[in-house]
C-alpha cells in the first residue's frame, strides 16, 4: 500500500540558512525525475492511503526525534522549510530570513495557531505567527505550544484560527 523506501528525507532550511536532511516516513508515492516539485497541497492526490493514514496520526514526523537529538531541530521553532521555497519567499515576503535566527522546531506557534499552508499567502499569515514566537520565546511559550500540539494530535483540538 506504500510501495518505496520507507524513511524520506528532504533537504531543509535551519538555523542561520544552513541546511540539513529532515527525516519522516515516506507518505507520497516516490517522485519520478519529471515530476516537478510544487506545494502539497491538503488533499493531495500523491498522498498514498497509508499515508493519509500516517499523516492523519502525525506518524509520519516521528524519525524528526532523530533530527532533534542531532540539533537539526528543536522541539519548538518555526518549521523547516525546503531551500527553493525559502529563496522564493524570501525575495516575496519582507524579512522572512529572521525565522532562521532560531533553530527550527518540530511544532511551532505558526503550526498550531494556523495549521497547513500550500500557498504564499498562507506562508505571509504563518510568518506573522513566527515573528511573534521570536518575540515572545520563553520555556513558558515553548510549553504552552507543546501542550496545544499534543492536544491537536490526539484530536481534541484543530487549528486555532
Amino acid at each position: 500500500g506504500n510501495r518505496g523506501p520507507l524513511l524520506y528525507r528532504q533537504e531543509r532550511v535551519g538555523k542561520g540558512g544552513r541546511t540539513f536532511q529532515i527525516l519522516k516516513l515516506r507518505t507520497m508515492r516516490p517522485a519520478g525525475p519529471d515530476d516537478p516539485t510544487e506545494w502539497t497541497a491538503e488533499s493531495d492526490p500523491r498522498v498514498t492511503p497509508f499515508g493519509r493514514l500516517l499523516r492523519a496520526t502525525h506518524l509520519d514526523e516521528l524519525p524528526q526525534v532523530l533530527n532533534i537529538l542531532r540539533g537539526d531541530l528543536g522541539v519548538v521553532g518555526p518549521r523547516p522549510e525546503q531551500p527553493q521555497y525559502v529563496a522564493e519567499l524570501a525575495d516575496k515576503l519582507p524579512f522572512y530570513g529572521l525565522r532562521h535566527l532560531v533553530r527550527p522546531g518540530l511544532t511551532g506557534w505558526a503550526q498550531v495557531k494556523y495549521g497547513y499552508a500550500g500557498t504564499d499567502s498562507d506562508a505571509l499569515e504563518k510568518l506573522q505567527y513566527e515573528f511573534w514566537y521570536l518575540r515572545h520565546q520563553s520555556l513558558r511559550t515553548d510549553a504552552r505550544i507543546i501542550g496545544r500540539t499534543v492536544r491537536s494530535v490526539l484530536g481534541s483540538e484543530g487549528k486555532g484560527r
